[in-house]
């Protein structure tokens, strides 16, 4: 396999060549305020940034991870099966709790899951200008570090230079219904300009009970105080309520149900009909921009991020003790009955920057300082005997997270084809914990200190760019692995990250960019089936592991722009080099362990294709109608081991995928525009899974593997109209 991969980056090497002078990239962090989607769709930095208007046709209501899935080595999954709903993705096999996410540079990641629910940020992609993906440690963000890729979204939404007001209107499968109404002012004055976005999205979802029923608001202000100073205000609003999918499908009803569901069900055997997750998130975002000269710009950035919700759950036969609930009149000691489990948490902080630029030199200073307090409570809210509560809540327990951290990023040019970047973080971490729901008592105050060196060298030569890239990143243990680790704390994750990449642009028509990764992991964490001194499973640190590959990409156009394309490639090996697993024998009541080297990492395919295909056939004509577009978008996923042991029995199958997109223009009196919108999803009708877990044990001397699955829906559809006022 390496010799392959190095045998076509040699290949790829000596077929560059190239007749003009590539596009200087700046690297440094620009603020949020001043950065445009590039024109050049064939540009470098275009190979990382998500075609906003090819997506922008294709948005039939799914969430982000979705409308990721058609680059490189992303693979995207939902609970629901439709992309609506609780949805996620990994980008080279990295789950969404090691990838940054950024929206506007504030970060979304959940400080103690470290997570990202994209689930709180209905529709947000209809008021994005720029998505662009980062992978493996990338440069330094705010927040949770980079550990595998990260994810910068800016939806700062006030570019529009004319008033502009837009009715997009779409159904689908599943009674899949968007709805999203946005309005401009336009620029006022030269001074002033505001944006107002509402969405709901509502879907029955395709796993039984899994519907969701989303609604945000964004409302998006700007105000030049004069040429060089500039005030941004943003504010989103989101609110979730989803069905309960969560749990999976096992595996012996996927030949004969593979909507089943089994959460929510009752004693009677029939189910709960507010199974459900409901929560409700604000963003307030404020930016400043001063232009101190031509070389010199300082700015900051102020915000809050205010969520509470909870999950609603039928319980059967659940202790009382464990609820502090009484039975005086009955004499019970335990019943079925009702609970919601509450976050209730607020996340804010600063950021401040300063950048200066001249001919050889970009230089930027950032300094940032976040706090998080978040509250965990539980409530009883229905038994069958109206037994008394004890107490108002069953836990309630705090969290406090703190983090201050420090970068600068410097970009020299040596000249005008060798250029370095250095970026240097210093960050620091406090969490302090009074509590878990299972281990009250628990308490804990802990420290992280991190340095996360990177460092990039690059040559240009006309229009070929080679780059060689070397960083570290560190982070620490999320919530749930605190917790789980009652008598050693976990340790910190350690990554070091090598990369070459190769940029060509043959011409205005065609460009590459090929791509070979090593990931080299230090105590990363993973699932071994162990269980700690209360019962609980934890995740471990394994000494080594490590993820390298190669990535092709290729971008282009044919018949003046009838025809473009974005196909991309991505092969890979993923190992952990010794891995125990600990499988529960009930026989005996112990835990036994079986040893491995070598194994493959779980959900983390070999091979990952995809990309783009668009068709204008009557562009450049003259019908009234030539604004027809086609789009295709294939994805070849090959099969994934869903545990760490290699075990052939507990895999997800290879499976494909096409989606196609439809799209007609309609315009007259020149600001009136309607656009005619049709979608099939999964137009093979590939039944597939894209996630799973499992779990193993031992009893009457038989071991038994438990596996759900998460089941994608089949052959589906949407239709929309979308009406444009400018």
């Amino acid at each position: 396999m390496r010799k392959i991969i190095v045998q076509i980056l040699c290949f790829c090497s000596l077929w560059s060549q190239a007749q003009e002078k590539n596009d200087t990239l700046k690297n440094i962090e620009l603020p949020a305020a001043r950065v445009k989607a590039s024109k050049d769709k064939l540009n470098q930095k275009s190979f990382n940034e998500l075609d906003l208007s090819v997506l922008e046709r294709n948005n039939q209501g799914q969430d982000i991870p979705q409308l990721l899935s058609s680059m490189a080595a992303v693979v995207s999954y939902s609970d629901a099966g439709t992309g609506t709903g609780y949805s996620g993705l990994r980008i080279r096999g990295t789950d969404l709790t090691r990838i940054n996410v950024s929206i506007n540079g504030v970060p979304v990641n959940d400080a103690e899951s470290q997570a990202t629910y994209f689930v709180n940020t209905p529709d947000l992609f209809s008021s994005s200008n720029q998505i662009e993906v980062q992978k493996g440690i990338g440069s330094s963000k705010n927040g949770v570090g980079s550990f595998g890729a990260s994810v910068s979204i800016n939806n700062l939404d006030v570019q529009y230079k004319k008033a502009y007001a837009m009715l997009d209107v779409q159904y689908g499968s599943f009674n899949t219904f968007k709805k999203t109404l946005k309005f401009s002012t336009g620029p006022i004055y030269k001074k002033w300009i505001s944006t107002l976005r509402l969405s709901q999205i509502s879907s029955d979802g395709y796993i039984e009970r899994s519907a969701s029923n989303l609604k945000a608001l964004q409302f998006t202000s700007e105000y030049a105080i004069n040429k060089n100073n500039n005030l941004i205000f943003n504010y989103m609003y989101g609110s979730e309520k989803t069905g309960q999918a969560w749990n999976g499908v096992p595996k012996d009803s996927i030949p004969t149900n593979r909507q089943y569901n089994e959460l929510g069900i009752k004693s009677d055997g029939t189910y709960y009909d507010n199974q459900t997750d409901n929560y409700k998130q604000q963003y307030f975002q404020l930016f400043f921009d001063k232009k101190i000269s031509n070389k010199i710009t300082i700015g900051a950035v102020s915000y809050l991020t205010k969520g509470k919700g909870y999950y609603e759950e039928y319980k059967i036969a659940q202790d009382y003790d464990a609820y502090s609930l009484i039975d005086t009149i009955n004499q019970i000691s335990n019943s079925d009955l009702i609970r919601q489990l509450w976050l209730d948490n607020y996340f804010y902080g600063t950021k401040l920057y300063a950048t200066y630029s001249n001919k050889k030199l970009d230089f930027g200073f950032y300094a940032n300082a976040s706090r998080y307090d978040g509250k965990h409570y539980g409530k009883v809210i229905w038994t069958p005997n109206g037994a008394s509560l004890l107490k108002p809540n069953w836990y309630n327990l705090k969290a406090h997270k703190s983090e201050l951290n420090f970068y600068s990023m410097l970009d020299y040019n040596f000249n005008s084809n060798l250029k370095w970047f250095l970026d240097i973080q210093d960050r620091m971490v406090f969490y302090e914990t009074l509590g878990f729901r299972n281990n009250p008592q628990l308490n804990h105050q802990l420290f992280y200190h991190f340095l996360n060196p990177k460092t990039k060298i690059t040559y240009s030569k006309r229009h070929s760019v080679y780059s060689l890239s070397l960083g570290i990143a560190n982070k620490e243990p999320n919530r749930e692995d605190i917790e789980t680790s009652v008598n050693q704390l976990p340790k910190a994750e350690r990554l070091y990250h090598a990369e070459i990449t190769l940029y060509n642009k043959w011409n205005q028509y065609l460009a590459t960019q090929v791509s070979l990764y090593r990931m080299q992991y230090q105590n990363q964490l993973v699932l071994t089936g162990k269980i700690n001194d209360v019962g609980a499973y934890t995740r471990t640190n394994t000494p080594s592991s490590y993820r390298q590959g190669l990535e092709i990409i290729f971008k282009g156009d044919l018949m003046h722009s009838k025809i473009t394309w974005q196909l991309n490639s991505a092969f890979s090996v993923n190992r952990i080099k010794q891995f125990d697993e600990y499988i529960d024998d009930y026989d005996q009541g112990i835990q036994i362990k079986k040893s491995y080297t070598n194994t493959p990492i779980s959900f983390s395919p070999s091979v990952v294709l995809g990309g783009i295909v668009s068709l204008y056939p009557l562009l450049n004509t003259n019908f009234r109608i030539r604004k027809l577009s086609f789009d295709f978008s294939p994805k070849y996923v090959s099969k994934q081991y869903i545990d760490n042991t290699a075990n052939e029995n507990k895999t997800l199958s290879a499976y494909i995928t096409v989606d196609v997109g439809i799209q007609q223009v309609l315009t007259w009196q020149e600001n009136k525009t309607v656009k005619i919108k049709l979608g099939i999803q999964n137009i093979l009708n590939t039944l597939y899974s894209s996630n799973a877990y499992t779990y193993s044990y031992i009893y009457n001397n038989a071991l038994t593997d438990v596996i759900y699955y998460f089941p994608q829906a089949g052959l589906r559809y949407s239709v929309g109209l979308q009406f444009e006022l400018k």
